[in-house]
């Protein structure tokens, strides 16, 4: 293979790549407030829950195929380039690297806080001591 010839899966990826940056010019436009990052409310959890219901979707569309049913609008091959964006975009949240992502939260978007414990006795005989985690959330 010359250097000019890409494998198709590469130029899949090329229009994903592309895909993607047209979309967010739509999602993310300069005139609005809205960043990425506030479509994943849940971080990781909310982009692995579009996952799930793009792979969903893959599959009514094949089983639709199956019986020669197609698609009204979006296409299978559209659904699985919208497969690997957020697949991308998981990555990316795992990084710390989303657009107006909270640096200062987990991959589950939940604050970190330093832990912090509390000791007391319980009952008057009692001399066990329990650590109480006063973490938010808990």
């Amino acid at each position: 293979m010359s250097n000019t010839e890409l494998k198709e899966s590469v130029k899949v990826l090329n229009e994903c790549i592309e895909l993607q940056l047209n979309k967010s010019r739509d999602y993310q436009n300069p005139n609005s407030r809205v960043v990425q990052a506030m479509y994943y409310t849940r971080g990781i959890d909310t982009i692995h829950d579009i996952l799930h219901a793009k792979m969903l979707r893959a599959q009514s569309l094949l089983e639709a195929a199956h019986v020669g049913q197609e698609p009204n609008f979006e296409s299978i091959e559209d659904t699985y380039k919208d497969i690997i964006n957020y697949a991308s975009f998981a990555v990316s949240w795992m990084r710390g690297k989303i657009h107006g992502q909270n640096l200062d939260a987990d991959m589950f978007n939940r604050e970190i806080v330093e832990e912090s414990t509390s000791t007391f006795s319980v009952g008057t005989t009692s001399s066990k001591n329990y650590n109480i985690n006063t973490e938010k959330g808990n």
